[in-house]
């Protein structure tokens, strides 16, 4: 049934920006709950291994310390060299025939391909049986081992971002050849500081295996930025070609749907003040991050539409499925329409129960004519979203490679040797039917890219 109409309320203006917890609804499918599960058909045994090498006793525990909350008493991590093993740990299985550690006989042990350092074997046999496969991919899981140790400086705050008003005009910055142009000898400085950095020193003692070279180092740095820059920026994408105007009086509003903890670990360490950046000139922006798996804690609670202060960007979150919060606060008179959706790897194509909970979701940006903006890993996924959002007769504005895709490698867990992707690979834009209102055909050409 599509989401019926309103018009629109606005409550008044709010002076102070303290914010009050909503007891908002979670429901519907978490595409992390279901990750998690999925670890048991490919590797069975490994999510088991997962909870017993960080001492606890269900997702359900796990998930509650991703989210933010304190961990038990007996979580028992006591150093950082005891930290990254159990970390290495959980990669331990044979990528050839999925046994783990404990499924070995005494006289065996899980060795590591030395090429990469990433990938792991029971046995010559094992390891020679899977070469054909492991040999197109060797070389970039090499790059995967050194990015997830070198996350950690920015989990610490150890590598932060460049701060400060883009010393390029905005409009020059079209992808990450101009972004790291624009920055140039500064952030070669900076790289350079991180380099020699105790923190650096710190964490490669911790680990136990050689260093590598400075060359790599900074490369994986640099992949890093990208990294955690790629959803601010691709929201900007969305903003400059969907939008356009950001100037316009009481600001701009953006809703990231489909959020989890990764959206909050960007904001708790300034991802989306890139935007401010991004549009100088902006009357704000507003960006509500809206999803289940959200880790709420360290983000303040969405409670009613505030005033925007021109060329600063306000961040807040709702705990629940997106048409929950349009009934609740849009269609309440709480909130206003948003200007731009986003959703980052929303993976309603992968499953009929992802499919299920996306589609009031999906028809309620349809109907209500919201731009949006999507992204997804692969071809695969783009072939397979477009295809889903057409059978919708959503239109569809533009689709492509997306210019400020996340350059780190990401490795499927459970099949290591499959092709690594990228988040944000690809991106769709749509707004709207497929169909005027009046049955007719709409008219236009599709572009492939923008």
């Amino acid at each position: 049934m599509a989401p019926r109409r309103r018009r629109k309320k606005h409550s008044a203006p709010v002076a102070s920006r303290t914010q009050v917890a909503l007891s908002s609804p979670v429901s519907g499918p978490s595409i992390d709950a279901l990750g998690f599960v999925s670890l048991e058909s490919n590797v069975p045994g490994l999510s088991q291994v997962i909870l017993q090498k960080l001492n606890m006793k269900s997702y359900e525990e796990y998930k509650a310390v991703v989210n933010g909350e304190s961990p038990g008493s007996g979580f028992g991590i006591h150093s950082l060299s005891d930290m990254f093993q159990r970390l290495e740990d959980t990669f331990q299985f044979c990528a050839q025939c999925r046994v783990l550690p404990n499924q070995l006989s005494d006289s065996k042990i899980l060795r590591r391909c030395k090429r990469c350092r990433n990938v792991y074997y029971c046995s010559p046999e094992c390891q020679r049986a899977d070469w054909p496969v492991h040999k197109r991919v060797c070389w970039e899981l090499r790059l995967v081992a050194i990015d997830r140790l070198v996350e950690w400086l920015v989990v610490t705050g150890d590598f932060s971002l460049p701060s400060g008003p883009w010393p390029w005009p905005p409009g020059a910055v079209r992808d990450w050849d101009t972004w790291f142009s624009m920055w140039g000898a500064q952030l070669d400085t900076m790289l350079e500081s991180v380099l020699a950095s105790h923190a650096m020193s710190t964490l490669w003692d911790s680990v136990g295996r050689p260093r590598p070279d400075p060359d790599s180092l900074r490369g994986s740095l640099r992949r890093l930025l990208t990294d955690t820059l790629s959803q601010p920026l691709t929201v900007g994408l969305g903003l400059r070609t969907l939008v356009g105007n950001t100037a316009k009086l009481g600001g701009i509003t953006v809703h990231v749907v489909g959020a989890s903890h990764v959206e909050t670990f960007l904001t708790s360490h300034g991802a989306y003040e890139e935007l401010q950046h991004m549009f100088p000139g902006s009357g704000g922006l507003h960006v509500v991050m809206v999803g289940v798996d959200l880790a709420v804690e360290s983000l303040p609670q969405f409670t009613s539409v505030l005033p925007a202060t021109p060329a600063t960007i306000q961040l807040s979150s709702y705990r629940g499925l997106y048409h929950d919060f349009w009934e609740e606060q849009i269609e309440m008179g709480q909130a206003v329409s948003p200007d731009l959706v986003a959703g980052f790897h929303p993976g309603f194509h992968a499953s009929q129960d992802l499919m299920a909970g996306w589609l009031p979701t999906l028809l309620l940006l349809r109907d209500y004519e919201i731009p949006t903006i999507f992204t997804v890993y692969s071809q695969q996924e783009l072939t397979a979203s477009l295809q889903i959002l057409m059978e919708l007769e959503i239109r569809i504005i533009a689709y492509g490679d997306n210019p400020f895709a996340s350059l780190k490698p990401e490795q499927a867990y459970t099949n290591p040797n499959k092709q690594p992707v990228y988040c944000s690979a690809y991106y769709i834009m749509f707004r709207g039917t497929s169909h005027q209102l009046d049955g007719e055909e709409a008219v236009g050409k599709m572009d492939s890219s923008i």
